[in-house]
Order: structure tokens, then C-alpha cells, then sequence
């Protein structure tokens, strides 16, 4: 293999394969707590709401270092989850039952696999070390996710959407290859290879693997990734071409300046531009934006996004064309800022201030929603009255809405285990807080948000005309809460749709004994 990224990764699932018998946990780093090196892991979570305190942490530098992780915790009955960049929203690793933590983030060789003729990614990698690989590399691009400090790991897994969806897919939609630590019947851990091929005896897992989300079948050590399209031998023709430039654009409208009326035809217009420009062929589907629709004692409702097209003039008009729809009824945006750069530059360091974060961290509570059409003038009123009520006090309380849709729907729902391919709109209601004296309020502040917008369908997005469900990448243990989904439809089914049966076959020839689960994890029956 043609290594780039100059660490050491794991071995290739040939080699494991060839030499079946692991390294002991010996050789794999074992970390206790009161060790520097345990904190570093622990307090690396995105979501300081949840706390982990595993009996111990694992280092894997490689696959047989995952092998042995895993054998040990199988021998010795410990509940055992992986980790990479820290970002999952819910406590599903920060759980107080889970003994033992696998830590894949030293694991981050990036490089050209010639004999799977695909780029081969370790699950450690975050999204930006991944995308600067590609582009310095090859010049290429997988359309991953927004933040670059998330884990390859668990983020490709889910399916991972971001800036480039609209006019790439998903990043699954990339996914030729994928390498799992699994455990069978009797006990016995494998690293098992599986393809997109579909005459693959291991495919079943592979597709699982596109949107499945991450902790229910093993654990992923590496992925390989290549269009389903390409045929060169080339590497640098392995995935689409990055883009040449970025353009960005960032505005925002006072809340001093909205009334009632106001507020409705901004949602109003954001959706209905949505709508019109879903389709993946539409001229809007190289434009990504984000409506920010914070509390009104914020005091602004902020507007920001990007477009791919290289020429600046065409950029821009696409830009001005946007926000002249939206604006319409309401007035332009203040502050207007439009700025060109690489995509490299804008990948590493996307809208800085979207990610910056406060010293020691946030603790968050994220309620994810896929749209099938705009909201109603009903839902809108109950935005409005949410985001201006003094009810609660909650300073971090937002509306989020991002351009979904494009490219993304031109795959099959089945053709993936990421089921959501027929939404226009990816909305969460949101909340963040540093006291943890805070937490009820924001918490109780999102659950009524998110209950009173789907009150026509039980509190949630239940898949039909008007919703898509959710995203297992934005995890919410309050669907599987029948006093807070009362729709009568399973929390799977918000997030899998009609492939949550396959999942579960799948299940139950990968994991038969469940040794890979959570709070929101497939079952096996």
C-alpha cells in the first residue's frame, strides 16, 4: 500500500486473516483511571452531559490491538464500546454500564489500497485529517461531515452527511469496503473484510455499515472508499474532484425587526426555496445553507452557507438569488459577508465560530428532524411562540435548519441502510448550557419545542408525506421514550425506516450474543 499519512495503521483483515492468532492486550496500550491518558479519552466527549467512568480504556494502534481488546472483554463478560472523535450526542458510550472503552483514534493511516483499487481510511482519522489526505494527495473528496474534529468511526458509519451532500450524497455513498471486529456464537473474534460487491459472502455487513449507525455489529477499523462509478486504476479517480473554490456567505436578520408576520415568511421562504430546489439536477442543489433561528432574547436570526461553483461571478449570483428569496416579505439581511477560498482551507476551519466552543466544554441536548416538505403555517406559529416565550429562561435555545436533499435522494432507499432519501430539510431544536443547574430547563425547553412542531404525528417526525424521520448520526434516546414519542411508531422506525428488518438479520448473524449494543442499538428480534 502507498501510505500517506506516515503512522502506523493496522494491519490489512489479509493479514489478520493469515495469521489468526491476535496480540495479546499486552501489546495494546491499557489505560487505568488516575492516568493522564485515561482523562485525555474521557474528557474528550463533545457532549459533557454524559460522563464515562469504564473500568479501563483501550489504545489500539491497529486491528490486532482491537482483536485482542475485544477477545479480552468477551472472556471476561465486560461490556465493551469504541470511541473515536468523541461527538455522539447522546450518552450512548458515556454509558455507566459500559466497562471498557476501545479508543481507535491512534489508529489514522490514510492511503491507496491498489489491490481493492479504493482509499483506505483507519477509523481513527477525524474528518479534517481525511479530508486534507484526499485533497493534498489525489485532489478528491468523500462529501463527510461539517465539523473536521469528528471520527471517521463512528461519523461514515451512520452515514455522514455535510456541506457537500446536496451536490455529492453521502459519504456511504462512497463506501466500497469496510473492516469490523466481530464476535460469532461461540465466542470467537474476527476481523472480518466486507464489500459493495454483491456476490460478497460478507456483503450483508458492508451495507449495514452504510448508515446502520456505528456500535451495533462490531467495531470498525478501517474503510475504503471509491464511487461506485469509477473504473481507472488511477487513485486520483477514485472519488469526485475537490472542489476548486469555496465561496461562503454569512448574514443575519434582527429579531427587533420581525414581527410575527415577519418571522413566518422568513420560515415560510427558506422552506419553499428548499422545496424548489431539492431535486439533484435543480441549480440550487450547489448551494448549502443554514437557517439559525436562535431565541429572540439572542436578539438575531442568522443565516450562513456555500457554494462550489468556481466562477465568482456565477457564485455570487447564486448566493444574491437565495437570500433575495428568503428575504421576500421580510427584508434583506444586515451584515452580508461574502468570501472565496480553497476548499481546504474552508474544510479545515468551516465558519470557525459555528464550532467554537466555551472552555471545558458543553453540555447539549440535540433533537434531530428530516422534512419532507417545508413547515406548515401552524408549525411556524409554534416556532415563533417557542423562540419568544420567557417561559424558560434558555439563552441556547435554537431552531436548525439545513439544505438537505439534492444528491442524496437519487439513491434507492434500500440501496443503503440510511433510509432518509426523500427529504428537502435536515431541522433539530437545540439547546446548550455550562451549569449543570441549567439542564432541566434546556432539556424541558427542547422536549416541548420538538413535541408541539410533530404534535400532528405524536411528538416525532413519523416517515409519510410531511417527514423523513431522523438520523442515527444524530442520536435521541427520547424516541425510544413512549411518554415522549407517542406516535405508536418505534424509535427504529424513525431512524431506519423499512431497512430496520434487514438490520436485523444482519444483527443476528454478526452479533448473535449482543456483545455490541446501546441504548439505541438494532436488535436482534
Amino acid at each position: 500500500m502507498d501510505s500517506v499519512s506516515g503512522v502506523a495503521g493496522p494491519e490489512s483483515s489479509r493479514e489478520i486473516a493469515a495469521n489468526p492468532t491476535p496480540r495479546t492486550m499486552a501489546d495494546a496500550t491499557h489505560i487505568l483511571p488516575g492516568d493522564p491518558r485515561y482523562d485525555a479519552v474521557i474528557d474528550r466527549r463533545f457532549n459533557k452531559r454524559f460522563v464515562a467512568r469504564p473500568e479501563y480504556v483501550v489504545a489500539a494502534s491497529s486491528t490486532a490491538d482491537v482483536v485482542a481488546a475485544v477477545e479480552q472483554c468477551v472472556r471476561d463478560g465486560k461490556r465493551v464500546v469504541a470511541t473515536t472523535g468523541g461527538h455522539c450526542l447522546e450518552g450512548l458510550v458515556s454509558d455507566p454500564e459500559v466497562q471498557v472503552i476501545v479508543d481507535v483514534s491512534p489508529m489514522k493511516r490514510i492511503e491507496h489500497d491498489p489491490a481493492m483499487r479504493a482509499i483506505a481510511v483507519d477509523a481513527g482519522a477525524t474528518v479534517g485529517e481525511t479530508f486534507r489526505v484526499l485533497y493534498e494527495r489525489w485532489g478528491t473528496v468523500v462529501p463527510l461531515g461539517e465539523y473536521p474534529g469528528i471520527g471517521m468511526g463512528g461519523h461514515v458509519a451512520g452515514g455522514a452527511f455535510g456541506f457537500l451532500c446536496r451536490e455529492l450524497g453521502l459519504a456511504a455513498d462512497y463506501l466500497h469496503a469496510v473492516e469490523v471486529v466481530t464476535v460469532d456464537a461461540d465466542g470467537d473474534v474476527h476481523a472480518v473484510v466486507a464489500t459493495r460487491d454483491a456476490s460478497d459472502p460478507n456483503h450483508d455487513l458492508w451495507w449495514a455499515h452504510t448508515g446502520g449507525g456505528a456500535g451495533n455489529f462490531g467495531i470498525v477499523t478501517r474503510f475504503w472508499f471509491r464511487d461506485p462509478a469509477a473504473t481507472s486504476d488511477d487513485p486520483a479517480a477514485f472519488l469526485p474532484r475537490a472542489p476548486e473554490s469555496i465561496t461562503t456567505f454569512r448574514a443575519a436578520w434582527k429579531w427587533s425587526t420581525l414581527d410575527r408576520d415577519a418571522f413566518a415568511a422568513l420560515l415560510r421562504n427558506f422552506g419553499t426555496w428548499c422545496e424548489r430546489n431539492s431535486d439533484a439536477d435543480a441549480p440550487g442543489a450547489r448551494l448549502f445553507g443554514v437557517l439559525e433561528v436562535h431565541r429572540a432574547q439572542f436578539g438575531s436570526i442568522g443565516m450562513r452557507g456555500l457554494t462550489t461553483i468556481a466562477d465568482a461571478n456565477a457564485a455570487r449570483a447564486l448566493i444574491d438569488e437565495h437570500l433575495r428569496a428568503v428575504s421576500a416579505g421580510v427584508g434583506a439581511p444586515e451584515g452580508l459577508e461574502v468570501t472565496s477560498m480553497s476548499w481546504l482551507d474552508f474544510a479545515l476551519n468551516p465558519f470557525p465560530d459555528l464550532f467554537a466552543f466555551p472552555p471545558g466544554g458543553v453540555s447539549v441536548k440535540i433533537t434531530d428532524a428530516l422534512l419532507r416538505r417545508r413547515w406548515t403555517d401552524h408549525q411556524i406559529g409554534v416556532a415563533y411562540d417557542h423562540l419568544t416565550s420567557t417561559e424558560h429562561d434558555v439563552m441556547g435555545g435554537m431552531l436548525g435548519a439545513a439544505t438537505y436533499g439534492g444528491r442524496v435522494n437519487a439513491v434507492p432507499r434500500d440501496a443503503t441502510a440510511s433510509a432518509g432519501r426523500g427529504a428537502i430539510i435536515d431541522m433539530a431544536c437545540t439547546s446548550g448550557w455550562i451549569d449543570p443547574r441549567d439542564e432541566s430547563a434546556n432539556v424541558a425547553w427542547v422536549r416541548a419545542f420538538y413535541r408541539d412542531l410533530f404534535a400532528d404525528a405524536g411528538g416525532v417526525p413519523a416517515p409519510g408525506d410531511a417527514y423523513d424521520g431522523t438520523l442515527i448520526n444524530h442520536p435521541d434516546v427520547d424516541l425510544a421514550d413512549p411518554a415522549l414519542n407517542t406516535s405508536g411508531v418505534p424509535w427504529h422506525h424513525l431512524y431506519y425506516q423499512d431497512n430496520y428488518p434487514r438490520l436485523q438479520q444482519v444483527k443476528r448473524r454478526w452479533d448473535p450474543r449482543d456483545v455490541f449494543r446501546h441504548a439505541l442499538a438494532v436488535r436482534a428480534k
